[in-house]
């Protein structure tokens, strides 16, 4: 579920498979207005709203693999950023809505990723050989959270948004 702020007293973004499989919705914040946003046979989920609330960052499955898409705030527009073949997915926008930090697959297990919101300038923050997942925007943009998982014990860390000063919390 991603709460977009901006949209007159909110827009609810978020994945359901009511119709057969996870395909994007929006709704109001009291539940009216359900509107589907993608419909295809793949896998589509994880909405993160753009911090202007005119784009959703999301991921499918529906070019063979997991990869990170955008698109308009009603749908249209879809367009994939990520197109290597290994899976990524987690979007999360920066508070100023010119990057977007993700996990990706393509070194061999999760990392965190960062790019800037048309795809291009993708690069590995994190470069570790534990899975790190979940990536998410401090509110000022400076720092990125992640989940490193050594054996099922979910620590939790911090790193600057280039990458540098990794932190165990």
């Amino acid at each position: 579920v991603s709460v977009d702020a901006n949209l007159a007293n909110t827009k609810i973004a978020f994945t359901s498979n009511r119709d057969g499989n996870s395909e994007i919705y929006i709704m109001n914040s009291d539940g009216t207005g359900q509107t589907r946003l993608t419909n295809n046979p793949a896998e589509d989920s994880g909405p993160a709203w753009s911090p202007d609330g005119t784009k959703i960052a999301f991921s499918s499955d529906r070019d063979g693999n997991w990869g990170i898409y955008v698109m308009n705030h009603d749908g249209t527009g879809q367009t994939r950023l990520t197109t290597n073949t290994a899976n990524d997915a987690n979007p999360s926008w920066s508070p100023d809505g010119t990057k977007i930090t993700f996990n990706s697959y393509r070194d061999g297990n999760a990392e965190v990723y960062v790019m800037n919101a048309d795809g291009t300038g993708q690069a590995n923050l994190t470069n570790n050989p534990i899975p790190d997942l979940g990536p998410d925007w401090s509110p000022d943009g400076t720092k990125i959270t992640f989940s490193r998982d050594p054996g099922g014990s979910g620590e939790i860390y911090v790193i600057n948004a280039d990458g540098t000063g990794q932190t165990r919390l």
